[in-house]
């Protein structure tokens, strides 16, 4: 038998300890992430971050964001840039690169695909 992996309350469960956000700028940003599921290349979880700035990129994966809470400005690498926020669902493919502002704590739900090597 093949049971759902369940998480109630996306918006309020306690997905672990803060540690230092690596590719920050900002002195004492922090982030957690909490994989709920993976299998076969595909991952899926939730993910917080304290204020601050980052750089981001996704080497070799495909990511789905739903925005659960707080708000920030992403900008690509072309220097245009669009608002997140509650509700907000973006597509990051492989290959992409950005900044991310964040202006209040942010969490999202996040499900990554990772793309066959050539």
């Amino acid at each position: 038998m093949v049971k759902a992996t369940v998480m109630n309350d996306a918006f309020t469960a306690n997905p672990g300890e803060h540690l230092p956000k690596a590719t920050s700028s900002t002195p004492g940003q922090t982030e957690v992430s909490f994989r709920l599921w993976a299998r076969d290349g595909h991952k899926t979880g939730i993910w917080e971050v304290t204020p601050g700035v980052f750089k981001s990129t996704r080497p070799g994966y495909d990511e789905i964001c739903q925005i659960l809470s707080g708000k920030g400005t992403i900008t690509e690498e072309d220097g245009s840039s669009f608002e997140v926020g509650p509700g907000t669902l973006f597509v990051t493919p492989a290959g992409w690169t950005g900044t991310w502002t964040i202006h209040e704590t942010l969490r999202k739900m996040w499900v990554v695909t990772d793309v066959p090597a050539n």
